[in-house]
């Protein structure tokens, strides 16, 4: 007992240790950052990597990022040779990235020469990348037209930054001082992260941080073994809509100590910038699965090993070149999500929410000298012990909603309300969080985009709870009202008011005495 607790100890201690540097990483970032999407928002993602490019450990930020970053390493690895103090950048959806904004930054860390013992890499939204509208989250139909596409491609050169990548990403982007500040930004943290990693192996040597690490990743395993095991086996399919009628479709085949999740029936790739590509799939099922955990367990690889996901080529969930992938990242990540927890639901009931709000409320807009981007938060579904929280960043997102002072400080833009949207949440025994009210009004003329769903077909609730509000976007101009769509672009001029209002979460269970129906998700 006694060697058996002092491993627990030694275990717990290391999987502290390895946390702590890509949080680390992350102050950094956050500090050292330009923007205020980096500074304020926290729209970033850092993470640990071993030799072989497998999750060590993550830092509490995106799911979004963080499940598909291992993919954008393997592809940096695959393509560049790195040596000790080179940086390669990569956001090519199609090499592990999520969407082009998302630019992610990958360095070695050596220990005693040879090959890199591990690897370490930060993800951060850049706010504008090119592309043709400001904030590069365009209503488009190709890849080609939504920013500037970066393959593998080193960005600095044994501590050198090369300023020929450099120019040429900062000549095709809209604002770039704000990006070159926010790419060094990514760049400090790497090097933080490798000051704490070559740290750790001279306090611990490397033999013993390997030992740690494979026991983690065992553990992790095994804890996720034990949590499928003790799940009814069976098949359990659900599916959802985006608002233009794409459709998600998963079935989750439960089978002892194994779950393998077949996308098949999801619709076909669309011309529009909803296409999510194999990384974001699997990003959404690491979250769910994680969620799945009944305790504290180390996010590492070992958490995927017992777990097989079938994305069929070529659908919405597993897009091609060259698909236009600005709201795969945000909108329809959302929606694999949805569907997940709604096939669980049928398994264990009790331990699943009614959906979330299921929609980023993506913002973008720019003009002379500016551009900016935020997601835009909601409600969360309520659940079998509790109502759902109002107001905040539920599931593949984990970002910050941006404070006022700082929005109208950095931006020609006045925050007019800002605000809880009361009775948003839908009614049951538990009741769905409620949305917000952001109303923004213009002082300069400005490009805007916006890219949200849930403005058709509401967040479904669950065991007879009612399905949370649809989400609203309204521009006032000279004091009319018009309703916008869920995806539009329009010019603003000075004085114009835009009001999104948020989804609210779905409601859980029925009300006594009140006779809800025992409603489906509407489709």
């Amino acid at each position: 007992m006694k060697d058996a607790s002092r491993d627990a100890v030694e275990l717990e201690f290391f999987r502290q240790l390895l946390v702590s540097i890509p949080e680390e990483m992350g102050a950094v970032l956050r500090r050292t950052a330009f923007s205020a999407n980096i500074k304020e928002r926290r729209d970033y993602s850092c993470a640990l990597y071993d030799a072989r490019g497998e999750t060590v450990a993550m830092g509490d930020h995106m799911p979004v990022h963080l499940g598909a970053m291992p993919l954008s390493v393997r592809a940096v690895l695959e393509a560049i040779e790195l040596r000790p103090g080179d940086v390669a950048i990569v956001n090519d959806p199609f090499r592990g990235g999520t969407h082009l904004p998302d630019i992610t930054a990958v360095s070695g860390v050596w220990i005693g020469g040879g090959e890199p013992a591990f690897y370490v890499a930060s993800r951060a939204h850049h706010a504008d990348v090119g592309g043709m509208s400001p904030g590069s989250m365009p209503l488009a139909r190709e890849i080609y037209q939504e920013g500037l596409r970066i393959p593998p491609v080193l960005l600095a050169r044994e501590g050198r930054i090369d300023a020929g990548i450099l120019n040429t990403i900062l000549a095709n982007v809209r604002t770039p001082e704000e990006r070159e500040g926010d790419l060094l930004a990514q760049w400090m943290a790497m090097r933080r992260g490798i000051q704490r990693i070559e740290e750790a192996a001279a306090a611990f040597g490397v033999e013993r941080l390997n030992r740690n690490i494979a026991a983690l990743r065992q553990y992790a395993a095994a804890m996720m073994r034990a949590c499928l095991a003790a799940l009814p086996e069976g098949r359990y399919e659900f599916e959802d809509f985006l608002d233009e009628g794409e459709r998600v479709r998963a079935v989750i085949a439960l089978n002892r100590r194994r779950a393998v999740i077949d996308f098949t029936g999801t619709s076909p790739q669309a011309a529009a910038p909803v296409n999510a590509n194999h990384a974001i799939t699997l990003a959404a099922v690491f979250y769910v699965f994680r969620c799945l955990l009944g305790e504290d367990v180390p996010a590492n690889a070992g958490l995927l090993e017992p777990i097989e996901v079938i994305a069929p080529p070529g659908t919405l969930v597993n897009a091609l070149p060259p698909a236009a992938m600005a709201a795969g990242n945000v909108e329809t990540s959302q929606r694999i999500t949805d569907v997940l927890l709604g096939a669980l639901a049928q398994a264990v009931p009790d331990r699943i929410p009614a959906a979330s709000q299921g929609t980023m409320n993506n913002l973008s807009f720019g003009g002379a000298g500016f551009a900016w981007y935020e997601t835009i938060a909601g409600g969360m579904g309520a659940s079998a012990r509790a109502d759902g929280q109002s107001g905040v960043h539920t599931h593949m997102t984990n970002s910050w909603n941006t404070p006022v002072e700082a929005f109208e400080q950095a931006f020609p833009v006045l925050v007019r309300q800002y605000r809880i949207r009361r009775g948003s949440g839908g009614r049951g025994r538990h009741r769905g969080g409620d949305g917000i009210v952001r109303e923004f009004e213009f002082r300069a003329p400005a490009e805007v985009t916006i890219l949200s769903d849930r403005r058709v077909r509401p967040p479904y609730g669950l065991a007879g709870g009612e399905p949370g509000r649809l989400g609203r976007n309204v521009l006032i101009r000279y004091g009319r009202a018009k309703r916008l769509p869920g995806k539009v672009r329009f010019d603003a001029v000075p004085g114009d008011r835009l009001r999104i209002e948020t989804p609210g979460g779905g409601g859980y269970g029925k009300r006594e005495g009140i006779g809800l129906r025992n409603e489906k998700p509407r489709r």
